[in-house]
């Protein structure tokens, strides 16, 4: 059946990728990115129109509804152009190829990215979202349509040289040379004070709105105040995460994290979550509730993890990518999306559902009659409330006339409730496919969360006898399960063991893609961190091998870093090297930490510390003049001229002492320390992997704790307060 002349599906259909799906039913005649599509534009002597996004990019979901899906538009790009789709979080070398190209020639970037190409994939013009007419100081879609068709056929010498100037600066500047040193700590201490001179002391985070979380800045913080003892580091830190964490960037009922809040007091977010926030965000709370003691921030990781597992978790342990920030309002059956409207209150509803424990909420929570939203120029939270922490809960036990313990209780029982009742709401789409890369991360974060949660929850961890049963129920051990599945996920769904292949997306039955150097990276991080947390050897030997396919794969044995593709699709004129640690960290940075955490646990297996000075210099000249650009490779610096120092824990893990050692050191801020608990099944396999790990016994028959650095260790200890001496 037709509409309007056109069918009702395109060749979208077919695609498994939550975001081109989207598009099936546009009247546009899309393309995916592929042979197919190249050839059409050379057959037809078309030029390309590349659209690039994803599928809860709220600004991609308004030029569909204004553009893609008129038939006006649709006439024009179909009669004139060859339209191709591209779902960037399946392919981000495409999309940072060409938004490499937007932001040279535009000063800025984002989604949804439009680019318009030869038929040999040149770029020869480019922006981000443009309304379907001139308006907003913006030119209208079908105006650049129609002139880009007129320069094509009337100026193709132009369009062509143009073209090409194009791709050759884009080479020029993907080409990376380093410095023959590595950058020193006046590197680092500069880089903190720039961060700490854009410090919002007032409302917390760096710089001016939109404000965004970036992990990353403040993992980069803690490192320099644990290795220089800045307290202003921490201090910046610590305000940060806790006006986040107060803020409605937060969801305050189910957990979680918006992507970013459009203000500076964290108060109006834009609403979409996204996986790989979500776990860089827990390891950040996680840290700093080590290096602060404050409990409060690792109650914030967990409601986060609590979060990833109810909402973002596949039957079968993978972790989905992402929900929407759209969705249609409650009080309609169907209809337009808005932006906020799952997570929104009225004053009215909050009466309704809490009753006569109301008025407290709306204390807590800034819940006004007529709403609270700030900075809300287009009216889409008139009348609702997004939800803050407005009062300590201290002011509030004072003025309800309740204890501080009564009101904590209080305030969780409403959450529940809330929670049910917005669990009948629309809800937003979920992104269901599964990304390698950002499950490394989430993997880390939950394997992490095992840990240092198993740690704060041990009351006397002095005395290791004495430690608490862990439970099958116990949170820690969920978080873990939750890790182990995940990988396990990973490894028998996305990866080929006879070939080394590592796979980028699975969805709907389907593993697909060919994994980037990210991919390999933030597995090869989630691994050890899983290694770190349960001990198993058989995750070790995973990143061993995953490390060394990824450096034949991708690294640059003469300059150093990691290219984010192998180079062998060539539909990808461009092979660069990640350089910025954005929303994501880029692969260099990851892979440098994940080489320092390798060169302890297995130092014979990889060619860690030449990888890691090429690294270091390659990116000198942008760890020294554009820092606030690489956080995370700055992070991996700091614990380059810190030292890193092993900590082996030898024992059953099942064996209360050996968990009383345990709890030691992770409950202790050690940013700059390999743990490896070592038990006495695997011993075999762990010989094979980290034969020097396996070298380490228990003395008298007891758990041991050996703290090493630079290869000498420290008399081994039994004890946990000996051991907590030794770690300092």
């Amino acid at each position: 059946m037709d509409v309007g002349g056109f069918p009702r599906m395109n060749r979208l259909a077919s695609e498994k990728s939550p975001y081109l799906l989207q598009h099936a039913d546009n009247p546009v005649h899309w393309y995916s990115w592929g042979d197919e599509a190249f050839e059409a534009a050379r057959r037809e002597d078309r030029p390309i129109f590349l659209s690039v996004g994803y599928s809860t990019c709220h600004w991609c979901h308004v030029m569909a509804h204004e553009s893609f899906e008129s038939d006006r538009v649709a006439e024009v790009l179909n009669g004139r152009f060859v339209a191709i789709k591209v779902d960037r979080e399946e392919r981000p070398d495409v999309d940072r190829m060409y938004m490499a190209f937007v932001q040279a020639t535009t000063g800025g970037g984002g989604w949804p990215m439009s680019v318009w190409l030869t038929p040999d994939l040149q770029p020869f013009y480019g922006g981000t979202y443009f309304p379907p007419t001139s308006r907003w100081g913006r030119p209208g879609f079908i105006d650049i349509l129609l002139e880009l068709d007129r320069l094509w056929h009337d100026d193709r010498d132009r369009v062509l040289q143009a073209a090409a100037g194009n791709v050759a600066h884009l080479l020029q500047a993907a080409t990376i040379r380093g410095e023959d040193h590595v950058p020193g700590v006046e590197t680092l201490a500069d880089a903190a004070q720039e961060l700490l001179d854009s410090y919002d002391h007032r409302f917390g985070g760096f710089g001016s709105p939109p404000k965004f979380p970036r992990p990353a800045e403040s993992l980069f913080l803690l490192r320099e105040f644990k290795r220089t003892r800045n307290r202003a580091a921490l201090d910046a830190v610590t305000h940060t995460l806790t006006a986040m964490a107060a803020g409605g960037m937060r969801d305050q009922v189910g957990g979680g994290f918006h992507r970013y809040s459009v203000d500076g007091q964290w108060r109006v977010p834009h609403f979409e979550k996204m996986l790989y926030d979500q776990a860089q965000l827990v390891l950040v709370y996680l840290e700093a509730a080590q290096a602060s003691g404050d409990r409060t921030f690792l109650h914030v990781a967990e409601d986060t993890l609590r979060y990833v597992q109810r909402d973002l978790t596949d039957s079968a342990g993978g972790f989905y990518s992402a929900e929407d920030a759209d969705s249609v309002p409650p009080d309609q059956a169907a209809g337009h999306k808005a932006e906020g409207a799952f997570y929104l209150w009225s004053a009215d509803e909050i009466d309704q559902r809490l009753g006569r424990d109301a008025p407290l909420f709306r204390a807590a929570y800034g819940v006004g009659s007529d709403g609270n939203a700030l900075n809300d120029p287009q009216g889409e939270f008139t009348g609702r409330n997004i939800l803050y922490q407005a009062r300590p809960v201290e002011a509030l036990a004072a003025e309800f006339n309740r204890s501080v313990v009564e009101v904590r209780e209080a305030i969780e029982r409403f959450r529940r409730t809330l929670l049910a009742v917005r669990s009948a709401r629309p809800r937003p789409q979920l992104d269901d496919k599964v990304l390698t890369a950002w499950n490394g991360l989430m993997i880390a974060a939950f394997a992490r969360g095992a840990r240092v949660t198993e740690a704060f929850a041990s009351k006397r961890v002095e005395h290791a006898g004495q430690m608490e049963t862990a439970e099958p129920g116990s949170p820690w051990t969920t978080y873990l399960l939750s890790a182990q599945r995940a990988a396990s996920f990973i490894r028998e769904r996305m990866w080929e063991p006879s070939t080394g292949r590592l796979l980028r997306r699975y969805r709907d039955g389907e593993a697909a893609i060919d994994a980037y150097a990210e991919d390999y990276a933030c597995l090869v991080l989630g691994l050890l961190e899983l290694f770190q947390a349960d001990g198993d050897p058989a995750w070790l030997d995973w990143a061993v091998r995953l490390q060394r396919r990824q450096d034949e794969g991708f690294g640059d044995a003469e300059f150093g870093g990691w290219f984010g593709t192998t180079g062998r699709d060539a539909s990808v004129h461009i092979r660069q090297k990640e350089a910025y640690d954005g929303a994501e960290p880029s692969a260099s940075s990851v892979s440098v930490q994940n080489l320092t955490v390798l060169s302890h646990l297995a130092p014979d297996a990889l060619d860690a510390a030449g990888a890691i000075d090429r690294t270091f210099r390659l990116f000198a000249s942008r760890l020294r003049f554009a820092s606030r650009s690489v956080p995370m490779m700055l992070a991996a610096l700091s614990a380059w001229h810190a030292g890193v120092s092993e900590v082996v824990v030898v024992g059953r893990q099942s064996d209360a002492a050996t968990r009383g050692l345990l709890a030691v050191v992770n409950r202790a801020f050690l940013p700059f320390a390999v743990v490896a608990p070592v038990g006495e099944s695997g011993r075999d396999e762990l010989a094979r992997v980290a034969p020097a790990l396996a070298g380490h016994a228990m003395r008298n028959g007891r758990p041991t704790a050996y703290v090493c650095q630079n290869f000498a260790c420290q008399t081994p200890t039994t004890e946990p307060e000996e051991l907590a001496r030794q770690l300092g």
